[in-house]
């Protein structure tokens, strides 16, 4: 382990040939030099500096863009072997208070003194990316297509860094994001993310006393319910890797509710409003939120499709009492599975030179992958992007984060495996 005393020097690492040596306090003395530095999302000014200057120490080619995103590349010894793009972010899930790291008593992870969040994520990856491009910089004897590295800003919060990545400056096809939470995953697709707005206007309200035997009065609240059972709500779609598509109810709003003011919010918030809605009119508006998340664009078309469906035969059931719509609107497009096994084979030899488990999987949430899947290179060719776990990390997100320290050279080892492997060394 690296002593802490050294981390904000990190000379062990900078130093030609220090790889040869001990691999897991060269890479966590780099990790925690990286993760001692706060970087709230759009606060990554000071994280990024130094990474840049680490890069120029080790005489790799870096910049930024004007957004203030990291590149690094290493230019290709042979021309005829594919290009490696390695992604992970700056910022953290946390503010700009000081990262005080310790060690747990067994030495087996990294940790805060539970003040707030480590920030392994996304700092292991960042570290596991300089760490490689340290390892193919220093290989003079390696043949390979080149490495390039992206490290973006804005992840956790907004997604805004990688949106503005300067994509027709990558060579590379085949991206590994590293920033899964546990090694040995490659996760192969993750869902798009799709809100559906369904909404129900009935014509004619009235007294829910003296107007409820009317035949030409329909409560809204009764027939968003009836409706509501009619839709394939949960899993949709499943195979070998997971859930692929799926239709989730966020919320439904209906009836006398509109007229409430309250100063409460959550749990509480719900239930006041229940205890004092009107009940005593024959509702005219009803309201469900819904979240369709897919990573096969086709499964969600005809989920789409089912539901529309279903709205058109209940306005011709409830015609001349009711109008009912439904609204889609996406917000993040799909991570769709490539038609090429290249990097799961690669991963699996991978995997198995350095002795951990490779787990191919999808993912039913959104990464930084859903935006290079739909992103083309300098070349013109649509991005191959995979999530890959590089470390095991636990509790993220929260002051009891930890990193796996024997995890993050288990992982060094199996980034550098698949580079050698992709470009024909054993």
């Amino acid at each position: 382990m690296c002593p802490l005393e050294r981390v904000e020097l990190i000379e062990d690492f900078l130093e030609p040939g220090s790889l040869e040596g001990n691999i897991m306090e060269s890479l966590i003395c780099l990790f925690c030099m990286l993760a001692k530095i706060p970087s709230p999302s759009l606060q990554e000014h000071a994280v990024a500096q130094k990474i840049v200057q680490t890069f120029q120490e080790l005489n790799i080619e870096t910049r930024q863009d004007s957004y203030g995103n990291v590149y690094a590349r290493i230019p290709a010894t042979d021309s005829k072997k594919k290009s490696l793009l390695l992604s992970a972010h700056m910022d953290v899930v946390g503010d700009a208070s000081p990262v005080n790291i310790v060690y747990s008593e067994d030495g087996k992870y990294i940790e805060t003194d539970k003040t707030r969040t480590l920030g392994a994520d996304d700092k292991a990856g960042v570290s596991q990316a300089i760490w490689l491009a340290k390892t193919v910089k220093e290989d003079t004897n390696l043949a390979h297509g080149g490495l390039e590295i992206v490290f973006t800003k804005d992840e956790e919060q907004g997604m805004s860094g990688i949106n503005n990545v300067e994509f027709d400056t990558l060579n590379s096809q085949y991206v590994l994001v590293l920033d899964s939470d546990k090694l040995g995953k490659l996760e192969v697709s993750g869902a798009g993310y799709t809100k559906m707005l369904l909404s129900v206007k009935t014509l004619k309200g009235g007294h829910s006393g003296m107007d409820i035997h009317e035949k030409d009065r329909i409560n809204a609240v009764n027939l968003i319910s009836e409706l509501i059972t009619k839709l394939p709500h949960g899993v949709y779609k499943k195979d070998k890797t997971g859930t692929i598509t799926s239709l989730n109810a966020g919320a439904v709003v209906a009836g006398g509710v509109k007229n409430i003011k309250s100063e409460n919010s959550g749990a509480k918030y719900s239930l006041e409003l229940a205890q004092n809605a009107m009940d005593n009119i024959i509702n005219t508006d009803a309201y469900a939120v819904y979240s369709i998340r897919s990573s096969d664009v086709k499964a969600e078309q005809k989920l789409r499709h089912e539901i529309e469906q279903v709205v058109k035969k209940y306005n011709k059931k409830y015609k001349d009492l009711a109008q009912i719509q439904v609204e889609f609107k996406e917000h993040l497009k799909p991570f769709e599975r490539v038609d090429d096994n290249t990097m799961i084979e690669v991963a699996q030899i991978a995997a198995q030179k350095a002795d951990i488990k490779l787990e191919v999987s999808s993912f039913h949430a959104g990464a930084e992958t859903h935006v290079y899947a739909n992103k083309k290179n300098s070349l013109g060719e649509q991005f191959k992007p995979y999530l890959v776990g590089a470390a095991d990390v636990y509790n993220m997100h929260s002051s009891d984060e930890k990193l796996d320290a024997a995890s993050m050279e288990k992982g060094a080892e199996f980034l550098k495996n698949i580079f050698y492997v992709l470009n024909g060394n054993k």
